[in-house]
């Protein structure tokens, strides 16, 4: 070897190696199909297909809403994307989208006991997702809508939600309830409430829009939406209906910076993946609420922001205080599917994020402001507290 190739030859990197176990465990895929009822003699055969299967068609045929009892419906999602926006990596298509969705479906089985199946299409279009969307719809019993980017991903999660199953887009009210939650008990430790607080939000996108309708519907004092031209304004002649909408619902009139917003405020939400600088956050009020929750990178340091911030949360599992959709979506599943909810309301995701924040209400620290996914109390909470707020709100049961 000459010198030159031994300067340039490098051990592998932690990352590489993460790759190489990443791409080994995810030869073959990470799901498959597997039956619940015997297939032993031809007695088995005839009662789960031809003839005693036809007795079934019949008598769902009769009453539609028996499939939630004779079908996997009562129990099985579908995970939905174009593959427009998928995690950090952007719009790289439905095809490369699928181990995410895999993903998405592994986690499903695991902490809700749901099935869940995969579903990249390639198509953009909202007339052609809507419609493509509604014709799969009465092989599940409800929809992820998953990676979809905005504002696109607004108008298809609105237009869907009269199919009679639940349909939620998880990018969007997911984060929102998991955010909402942790916000909660990191005001309780702090000694505050909801009320109190004014807070910025760094990012006017699914999330972001989410967040701040869902912080308005809670309570909160006040909040401040950025994008990267700055406050989202009503004064501002560049928006989008979602921001226009943001904007009213804000009640942000004067444009600002990111920057000018945050001083003074108590919390800092960042769901962008752009920076903010340790001298920005210094100058947020005393005991300060940082989530940065942009993945892989934080928009600031977790341990520089703890220099001037009472409680930091991110959206990386490395990290105290991870602010993880698992923590919301197969609780909020299988409570929507026992309660036979045709939808999943505000009141439901309410209930979500107030059972999400309970399950450690009595344990807080710093550093515990919210569950672990792996916790076994998190899913079943979220799961009762939803069935619970369909029934009280007498939301009709789906056909």
């Amino acid at each position: 070897m000459s010198s030159d190739q031994a300067n340039t030859t490098r051990s592998p990197a932690p990352h590489d190696d993460l790759a190489a176990q990443a791409l080994a465990l995810h030869r073959g895929g990470k799901l498959a199909v597997t039956a619940t009822v015997p297939l032993r003699d031809t007695h088995d055969l005839s009662l789960a297909y031809t003839p005693g299967v036809a007795a079934v068609c019949t008598a769902i045929a009769l009453q539609p809403e028996l499939a939630h009892d004779y079908t996997w419906t009562s129990h099985t999602v579908a995970v939905i994307t174009d593959g427009s926006a998928v995690l950090g990596l952007g719009d790289i298509g439905p095809r490369a989208s699928l181990p995410v969705m895999e993903g998405k479906a592994l986690l499903f089985k695991q902490f809700a006991g749901l099935d869940a199946v995969p579903i990249a299409l390639e198509c953009r279009d909202v007339d052609d997702l809507v419609e493509t969307i509604t014709r799969l719809a009465p092989s599940f019993g409800g929809i992820n809508l998953e990676d979809i980017s905005a504002p696109r991903c607004f108008e298809v999660e609105a237009r869907l939600q009269d199919l009679g199953i639940p349909v939620f887009h998880d990018d969007q009210h997911g984060t929102a309830i998991v955010t909402l939650a942790a916000l909660r008990n990191a005001a309780r430790l702090t000694g505050r409430t909801l009320a109190d607080l004014r807070a910025v939000i760094s990012g006017a996108g699914a999330a972001g829009v989410a967040i701040a309708k869902m912080l308005l519907a809670a309570g909160i004092g006040q909040i401040t939406a950025c994008d990267r031209q700055g406050v989202v304004s009503t004064s501002r002649s560049d928006l989008n209906p979602a921001k226009h909408e943001l904007a009213r619902l804000t009640g942000a009139t004067t444009p600002g910076t990111l920057a000018s917003a945050l001083a003074g405020a108590d919390v800092f939400i960042g769901v962008s993946g752009g920076t903010v600088d340790e001298d920005t956050v210094r100058t947020m009020a005393p005991g300060a609420i940082v989530f940065a929750l942009a993945n892989p990178h934080p928009e600031i340091d977790p341990a520089v922001a703890a220099r001037h911030a009472a409680i930091v949360a991110t959206g990386r599992s490395d990290y105290p205080n991870q602010i993880n959709n698992v923590l919301a979506f197969p609780g909020i599943f299988a409570g929507a599917l026992q309660a036979r909810a045709p939808r999943i309301t505000d009141t439901m995701k309410l209930a979500a994020a107030d059972a999400l924040a309970g399950v450690v209400a009595d344990e807080l620290t710093p550093d515990r402001i919210i569950p672990s996914p792996f916790d076994p109390r998190t899913a079943p909470a979220v799961a009762q507290a939803v069935a619970h707020a369909a029934h009280q709100h007498a939301v009709p049961t789906a056909c």
